[in-house]
């Protein structure tokens, strides 16, 4: 019996029966040699981690566009702290870690830059639509390795597909990322917003905090503690009514407060014109798509404006920034 065996022996004598178990995992699209040391969700894990869309997460907006400060979340930040609470929540609950670390470590690899500023003008500006969530399975079913995809287990692609409020993850594992991923930017915003003074922790409406908590680690610790607390033993992940909806107000509260306010959101018009101007330019000359997206079109009969959107999501803000000012700005004259 190898390493690999004796951890899939070991999660069906620890984790919950509603566990997700790595050999009985659906499997991937193509059939691979198992790994001798590492579990099949321990492998899409690794992968993930390796992928190059995961490195350019780090220079990819969260809330605020190109913040000068060091301490603002990025795309990368959030997606760690996703996982951290993820991990915490499967963990209590004896649930598959592995797969619950997999799901949040890819749930938002198809992210645009600028944030959902991006993401908002791009399911405007193309014809087929975008949406982070179905980007990300782009990513590791098409984009990565040249074409070929990361060959993702089918219940890491369910939980990425399905981390969005609107999704219905079919594994505990998948439900727990899709919590996870609200709380974590609820409170890592809140932190943000704080630091670029938009608000400070006293106008947080005390309805909230009298039963979320008043700091971040508070809100974090009772969030947490009620998912743990009413899931325990039962084939489902929830939250208790009273949690539930303080943190659905605080979200809706975030909206008004932050999401949408004038203040965070000045740059967001620039952003806007920048992408548009980018998606337009390449619909226009696809020619200048570098090789491995016109390979895309050539050999997997890919439509052209799911490809432009391809490269226009994956660039970093920075990568994009340079590609405009190469594109629209002109040189200075030189001798």
């Amino acid at each position: 019996m190898n390493i690999r065996q004796q951890q899939e022996q070991h999660e069906h004598q620890y984790l919950s029966c509603y566990a997700s178990f790595s050999d009985k995992s659906k499997g991937r699209d193509r059939q691979e040699t198992p790994c001798d040391m590492r579990t099949i969700y321990q492998r899409d894990r690794d992968r993930i981690i390796h992928c190059k869309a995961f490195r350019r997460l780090k220079h990819k907006t969260q809330v605020f566009l190109a913040p000068t400060g060091d301490h603002y979340r990025t795309r990368l930040t959030h997606t760690l702290e996703v996982s951290q609470i993820a991990r915490s929540i499967s963990r209590a609950l004896r649930l598959n870690e592995d797969l619950t670390e997999a799901i949040a470590l890819a749930h938002d690899l198809g992210h645009t830059p600028f944030g959902h500023a991006g993401e908002r003008t791009l399911s405007e500006v193309c014809p087929l639509g975008f949406t982070h969530s179905m980007q990300s399975i782009r990513v590791v079913e098409v984009l990565e390795k040249d074409g070929k995809g990361l060959n993702l287990t089918w219940e890491v692609r369910d939980g990425i597909k399905n981390h969005r409020t609107s999704g219905n993850p079919s594994t505990l594992e998948g439900k727990i990322v899709r919590l996870s991923d609200k709380i974590a930017y609820i409170n890592h915003d809140i932190d943000d917003a704080i630091r670029a003074k938009i608000f400070s922790e006293k106008d947080i409406p005390k309805k909230f905090t009298d039963i979320l908590g008043n700091s971040t680690k508070t809100r974090l610790n009772t969030l947490i503690n009620d998912i743990v607390t009413n899931s325990l033993e039962k084939n489902d992940i929830v939250m208790s009514d009273e949690v539930g909806k303080a943190m659905k107000e605080l979200r809706e509260f975030m909206f008004g407060s932050l999401y949408m306010n004038y203040t965070a959101k000045i740059e967001e018009k620039k952003a806007y014109k920048l992408i548009k101007e980018l998606y337009v330019y390449y619909m226009d000359n696809i020619e200048q798509l570098p090789p491995n997206y016109k390979k895309l079109m050539d050999e997997k009969k890919e439509m052209p404006e799911r490809v432009v959107c391809d490269y226009i999501a994956g660039m970093s803000d920075q990568y994009c920034v340079a590609k405009f000012e190469e594109i629209f700005v002109p040189n200075s004259w030189k001798t």
